[in-house]
């Protein structure tokens, strides 16, 4: 009976959440429906994707503030009307470009985060139930959500699969429907349907039962499971604590040299705040001994360290320019900063100020002019024009190459073209042209190849071949193709067996050395050439220092090709593709080849 019980009441949560928030659902059909026609089309329209995403956010966050402030019927139309205006103000934004560019998907991302932490935190504005409380509740919500979403997509997914096995075939594309289905509609309703409504001036419109039934939900929902809080206490709070002396002997023992722009430091300092703050909001309800020192203890440890990502993060900029990435790690080291200064002082009950402080500075990074956008596209713009400025190379809005640069200058058109172009604002810069292409274009514009940053690999090398490039054959007999990739274990040592003028030829690859050799035989097995493939791709290693990898696209045959001979042989080598990968241990060399031989 408890088992039916309980199937009862998680049916009775999902009807309630129906009709809790009916312009949500109505907002979580409508991307279901377009995502179904995209999956079966095969069209994007994503577009109207985030449109509904932002309709459905925006109405549960509407609602819950809503049932906090309001208790009239008009005042929830209202809120209703607001929704749908809002909702249409950013179709009206986003429809008007034919592709989704980066920076829509991350300003939409941070606009539905900023309201995510908003519906959480507006339902209990000077309320008897603390943001902690309620921060618990959707933890909670989520946790199940993903759980139950998780056991349900795996479920359906084995019988599809079982279906398609064992009684007739099933599209391949149901998979999908299914996720769509599962991600789109049940997990988020789901989710809701755990929320509780918390006190506020909506209840003048409820029941003494539907009161009584709201507060015991509430209860029941904040509350910390006796598993979660034994998870937090006893063991993420003592590995975070260890993680926390390795962080600060890692700071103590590396203060000078190249700390301070060290790729590994930033992500490193702000992982380890999220995971503070996080921990902190969820052992703020926790009253044992652990949690309790964790609350008095890491807020100070935290201030310092975030410090420490600030100052990295500015000294970064000294190198690469501001970005949105950046402009978002400095914003997030501000909050951090702030977050941990209030928490040293503040009581936990007042964590909500820590909400309205990540609200604010959310909205502040998208709404221009002072966005992460507005202000990275300016200054990236502003390093290339400069260094193009400095080195003559633009005149009357024309860009003249020049390949006698410095490293550092190359490094700063690299940087900057490659950020330009992922952000899709290449087509506003008038010297570069509305349809420049960053592979087919940048070295006929620049006059040097390509750097992009590269945190794990140091002075990579990659040449792709321009297929529509003509490659001369007059005077060779024989043309094939050979691949050399060391990590392979499988790779068979013959190439070819040709015929020249009656006698029989043998190409192989060896396995020797760091990059292979390259060996032409006759039939009787006399060794007519050996090619050493280390000094063929020693020939296109043009690596300057640093974590920079260098991208030759698209080269014509003529700079591909490596041509060696003796008196019995000449064999050219041309680079179809390339790439030379260097990591601190070691060099890893791979490569496919078109080979020309002629036999003397």
């Amino acid at each position: 009976m408890k088992f039916i019980d309980k199937i009862k009441e998680k049916l009775s949560n999902l009807v309630e959440a129906l009709s809790r928030y009916p312009l949500t659902v109505a907002f979580l059909v409508a991307a279901a429906v377009i995502n179904a026609i995209a999956i079966h089309q095969d069209v994007d329209y994503t577009s109207y994707l985030l449109t509904f995403v932002v309709g459905a956010f925006l109405g549960v966050t509407l609602q819950a503030a809503w049932e906090r402030f309001f208790d009239k019927s008009s005042f929830r139309m209202a809120t209703m009307g607001l929704c749908l205006v809002l909702t249409l103000g950013y179709f009206m934004i986003v429809g008007q470009y034919t592709s989704t560019s980066m920076e829509t998907w991350i300003r939409t991302s941070v606009a539905l985060f900023a309201l995510l932490i908003a519906y959480i935190w507006v339902p209990v504005i000077k309320s008897e139930i603390s943001f902690n409380q309620s921060f618990m509740a959707a933890f909670k919500a989520l946790f199940n959500a993903l759980l139950f979403s998780g056991v349900l997509f795996i479920g359906v997914t084995l019988i599809i699969s079982a279906i398609d096995l064992l009684l007739f075939r099933v599209s391949d594309k149901s998979y999908l429907h299914t996720l769509n289905l599962v991600g789109m509609l049940f997990a988020p309703i789901y989710f809701l349907s755990l929320i509780p409504i918390y006190p506020g001036s909506s209840d003048h419109n409820r029941s003494p039962v539907q009161l009584e039934h709201n507060r015991e939900k509430v209860r029941r929902s904040c509350q910390c499971p006796k598993f979660l809080e034994v998870l937090i206490s006893y063991i993420i709070i003592p590995l975070l604590s260890v993680y926390t002396v390795i962080l600060i002997i890692y700071l103590g023992r590396n203060i000078t040299g190249n700390f301070w722009t060290d790729n590994r430091l930033e992500p490193m300092l702000v992982g380890f705040a999220v995971a503070v703050i996080l921990i902190y909001i969820l052992a703020s309800s926790l009253e044992n001994k652990v949690a309790d020192w964790y609350r008095k203890i890491f807020p100070k440890i935290l201030v310092p360290i975030v410090l420490f990502q600030i100052i990295a993060s500015v000294l970064r900029i000294q190198e690469t320019g501001i970005t949105h990435g950046r402009y978002y790690v400095i914003i997030f080291g501000i909050f951090a900063a702030i977050s941990g200064t209030l928490m040293c002082f503040m009581p936990v009950r007042k964590n909500g100020i820590i909400a309205a402080l990540l609200i604010g500075l959310a909205m502040f990074s998208i709404i221009p002019p002072v966005d992460a956008f507005t202000i990275s596209r300016a200054n990236q713009f502003a390093r290339l024009s400069d260094t193009l400025v400095k080195n003559n190379m633009i005149q009357d809005n024309i860009i003249s190459p020049n390949a006698s640069l410095s490293e550092a200058d190359k490094k700063i058109i690299s940087d900057t073209v490659n950020y330009l172009t992922m952000m899709e604002y290449t087509n506003e810069i008038s010297f570069l042209g509305e349809n420049f292409d960053l592979y087919e274009d940048f070295y006929n514009t620049f006059g040097f190849y390509r750097f992009e940053e590269n945190p794990y690999q140091q002075d990579s090398i990659y040449l792709n071949l321009n297929q529509q490039s003509p490659i001369d054959i007059t005077d060779y007999q024989t043309f094939v193709v050979a691949n050399f990739y060391m990590q392979d274990e499988k790779m068979e040592p013959l190439i070819c067996n040709f015929d020249v003028n009656g006698k029989n030829y043998t190409l192989t690859r060896e396995k020797n050395g760091e990059a292979g050799a390259l060996v032409l035989t006759e039939a009787t097995g006399q060794e007519l050439m050996r090619i050493n493939m280390k000094a063929v791709f020693d020939h296109f290693d043009t690596s300057r220092g640093g974590n920079y990898q260098i991208s030759k696209d698209f080269m014509n045959a003529d700079e591909a090709t490596v041509s060696l001979e003796n008196d019995k042989a000449l064999i050219s080598l041309v680079a179809m593709f390339l790439a030379i990968e260097k990591s601190e241990s070691e060099t890893i060399y791979n490569g496919d080849f078109y080979v020309l031989i002629q036999i003397k």
